[in-house]
C-alpha cells in the first residue's frame, strides 16, 4: 500500500505547485515574539528563490481568524496534484487531551486545524508543528498522505522550544541537503533540525526538553528515528521542501522541469527500494538498483546541459 502511495506522490509531483503556509503564534513576551516574528520571516526569504511554482504566506503574530482564513486560500486554490506545507512556529499547549496553538485572541485546537487541513486537496501534505506541547497534536493530525513532524515527543513536553530555528536554518543550508541532490527533503531538514537542536542543548550544558518526532504512516506514534526498520520515513524521504541551487533554477526553467520531475522520481524509487530491501533477494535488488543508478546518472546529465 506505501509503495502505491509513494509511486502516485512520484506522478503528482511531475507538474504541481507548492504552498507554504508560515504561521507566528503569540509570543508572550518581547523576546518571544521578536523571535518568532524573525523565523517567520526567515522561512519567507529561503522560500523567495524557489520560483513561480512555489506560493508562499506568512504571518506574524497571527489570530485564529487569520491562520484559517490562509488554509481556506490554499483550499480554494491547490489541485490534488500539488503540495502543501504547513509551519507552526511558536507557543502550544497540551491539557492531557487537547492541544491548542497559541495565537492572539483564541487560540486554535488541533482538532479544528485538522479539520481545516482535511479540507485542502493537495495531495501531498506536510505539517511542521515546532511550538512548545506539539507532540500532543500528533495524534489528531496524523493522516494518510500527510507528514507530522512535531517538536517534542510529547504534550507533556512544555518548554519555550528552538528546534524551528534549526528547521529555518535547514532551509538555506546546503549541509541539511545530505545526499547532494539539490533538494532538501522532508526527511533530511527533521534530521538536520533535530541534530542541531540535540547539539545546542549539549553545548549550554542542559537537559533537553524536547525531542523531536516525524510520523508518515498516517498511524503510527512518531519516532525519533526514521528508518526501514521501523517503517517511517519514506515519504518523508521523497517530499522536497526546498531545492537548492541548479534543482532551483531547473525548477523555474519550462524546459527543464520536466528532467527535474523524472530525476526526483527516480530518487524516490530508490528510497522505495531500500526500504524493501529486506523482503527483496540480494540479485534483483542489485539489478533494480543498478538500473535505477543509470537512469538517475543520464537524467542528471542531461539536467546540467
Amino acid at each position: 500500500m506505501r509503495v502505491a502511495v509513494l509511486l502516485l506522490w512520484c506522478a503528482l509531483a511531475a507538474s504541481a505547485s507548492t504552498f507554504y503556509v508560515a504561521v507566528g503564534g503569540l509570543g508572550g513576551e518581547p523576546d518571544y515574539e521578536q523571535r518568532f516574528s524573525m523565523w517567520v520571516r526567515e522561512v519567507e526569504m529561503a522560500l523567495k528563490p524557489a520560483g513561480a511554482e512555489a506560493k508562499v504566506r506568512t504571518i506574524e503574530s497571527a489570530t485564529r481568524d487569520q491562520v484559517r482564513e490562509a488554509l481556506d486560500w490554499v483550499a480554494g486554490e491547490a489541485k490534488p496534484q500539488d503540495a502543501f506545507v504547513l509551519m507552526l512556529i511558536g507557543h502550544g499547549t497540551f491539557d492531557d487531551h487537547d492541544y491548542k496553538l497559541n495565537l492572539r485572541g483564541p487560540d486554535l485546537t488541533a482538532a479544528e486545524l485538522a479539520q481545516l487541513l482535511d479540507r485542502i486537496p493537495a495531495g501531498r501534505q506536510l505539517v511542521v508543528n515546532m511550538t512548545s506541547a506539539s507532540g500532543g497534536s500528533l495524534e489528531v493530525l496524523r493522516k494518510a498522505n500527510r507528514i507530522v513532524i512535531c517538536a517534542t515527543k510529547t504534550g507533556t513536553e512544555k518548554n519555550a522550544t528552538i528546534f524551528a530555528r534549526y528547521w529555518v536554518e535547514a532551509l538555506r543550508d546546503p549541509a541539511a541537503d545530505t545526499d547532494k541532490n539539490q533538494t532538501v527533503s522532508a526527511l533530511e531538514a527533521f534530521r538536520y533540525a533535530d541534530r542541531k537542536t540535540a547539539a545546542a542543548y549539549e553545548t549550554q550544558k542542559r537537559l533537553a526538553t524536547e525531542h523531536a518526532i516525524l510520523e508518515d504512516t498516517g498511524k503510527g506514534e512518531g519516532v525519533r528515528a526514521p528508518s526501514p526498520q521501523n517503517g517511517e520515513g519514506l515519504l518523508a524521504a521523497s517530499f522536497p521542501v526546498v531545492r537548492l541551487g541548479t534543482a532551483a533554477q531547473a525548477a523555474s526553467d519550462p524546459a527543464k522541469r520536466k528532467l527535474l520531475a523524472r530525476k526526483e522520481q527516480l530518487e524516490q524509487e530508490i528510497d522505495r527500494l531500500k526500504y524493501q530491501k529486506a523482503a527483496i533477494p540480494a540479485d534483483e535488488y542489485k539489478k533494480q538498483l543498478s538500473a535505477l543508478l543509470l537512469e538517475l546518472a543520464r537524467t542528471q546529465e542531461e539536467l546540467e546541459r
